[in-house]
C-alpha cells in the first residue's frame, strides 16, 4: 500500500452514486444558462458554467466533469454537420498540444482544491475576469496563417485551463480568429478540438478526483434532452436578437462574475 494522496482504481469503483437531489436544481438551472449562452452568442459556456457552480456549493472537478457531459451531444451533432470540413492534419498538431498539457492543469488543480474556497473562488474568477477582458480588447486581423509559436501558445494554454478549471476555450477561439477561415471550417474546427479533449478529460478527472466527478456526470446525463432542447432555442434567439449584441451583454455578465469571485472574501465578510 502507498500513501499517495490520489485515490487507487478500486477505491473509485466501489460505489457509484448520483449527487444528492438538493445539488440537482442548481446544475440544471446553471447548465442551462451556460449551454443557452453558448448556443445563442456563440461562446462563453465554461466561463459562465464554472463559477456559478463553485457559488452553488460544487468544487471545480465536479463542475468540469457536468459540463463535459453536457457538451458532448452538441460536439457530436456538430462534427457530424460539419463532418465535410473536419480535416485531420490540420487538428492532430492542435489537439497534441491541447492534450498534453491538459493533465498538467489537471494536475495542479489537486493543489488548488486544498485552499480555501474563498481563496479558490478568487483564483476562477481572475481566470474569467483576465480571459473576458482578453477577449475584448485582442482583435486579431484574419489572415492565411500564423507562425506556428503562436499555435504552441494558443493551445498549450488551451489545455492547461482546461485541466485546471475548465476553461479551455476562449485561446482557441482566439488563435481561429486570426485565421481567414469561413464560419463552417470554423465551427467544425471547434467542434472537433472540444470533441477530441472530452473523454481524455473526463478520463484524467475521475484518476485524480475518483466517484466525485462520476456522480456530477451520470446526474448531468439525466439532463442532457433538456440540454438539447435549451441548445435549440438559444440557435434560435441568437439569430433573432443577433449575435453581436448578446457578445456583449455576455461579455459584460463574464465581468461581473470574474470581479465577484476576485472580490469573494470581501463580500462574504471574510476580508
Amino acid at each position: 500500500m502507498t500513501n499517495s494522496p490520489i485515490p487507487s482504481i478500486r477505491e473509485k469503483l466501489y460505489a457509484v452514486r448520483m449527487l444528492p437531489w438538493e445539488m440537482l436544481p442548481p446544475l440544471m438551472l446553471i447548465l442551462t444558462l451556460g449551454i443557452f449562452v453558448q448556443a445563442s452568442a456563440g461562446f462563453a459556456a465554461g466561463l459562465l458554467t464554472i463559477p456559478l457552480l463553485l457559488w452553488s456549493g460544487y468544487g471545480i472537478p465536479e463542475a468540469q466533469a457536468a459540463l463535459l457531459v453536457a457538451t458532448i451531444p452538441q460536439n457530436l451533432i456538430g462534427v457530424w454537420a460539419f463532418r465535410e470540413h473536419v480535416l485531420p492534419r490540420e487538428l492532430a498538431f492542435p489537439a497534441s498540444l491541447r492534450l498534453a498539457a491538459l493533465p498538467l492543469g489537471a494536475y495542479l488543480l489537486v493543489s488548488l482544491e486544498s485552499l480555501p474556497k474563498s481563496q479558490i473562488h478568487q483564483v476562477v474568477g481572475a481566470v474569467v475576469f483576465l480571459v473576458t477582458l482578453g477577449i475584448i480588447v485582442m482583435r486579431p486581423q484574419p489572415r492565411h496563417s500564423l507562425p506556428i509559436g503562436w499555435a504552441w501558445l494558443a493551445f498549450s494554454s488551451s489545455g492547461f485551463l482546461q485541466g485546471l478549471v475548465g476553461m479551455g476555450g476562449p485561446m482557441m477561439v482566439l488563435w481561429i480568429q486570426a485565421h481567414d477561415w469561413d464560419t463552417k471550417k470554423t465551427r467544425a474546427f471547434l467542434f472537433a478540438m472540444y470533441l477530441v479533449s472530452m473523454l481524455p478529460a473526463l478520463l484524467i478527472l475521475w484518476l485524480l478526483f475518483g466517484n466525485r466527478i462520476l456522480a456530477a456526470g451520470l446526474s448531468t446525463l439525466l439532463l442532457v434532452p433538456w440540454l438539447l432542447a435549451v441548445t435549440w432555442a438559444g440557435l434560435h434567439v441568437g439569430t433573432w436578437l443577433g449575435r453581436a449584441r448578446l457578445r456583449t451583454l455576455t461579455l459584460g455578465m463574464l465581468l461581473l462574475i470574474g470581479l465577484a469571485g476576485v472580490c469573494s472574501p470581501w463580500l462574504k465578510g471574510e476580508g
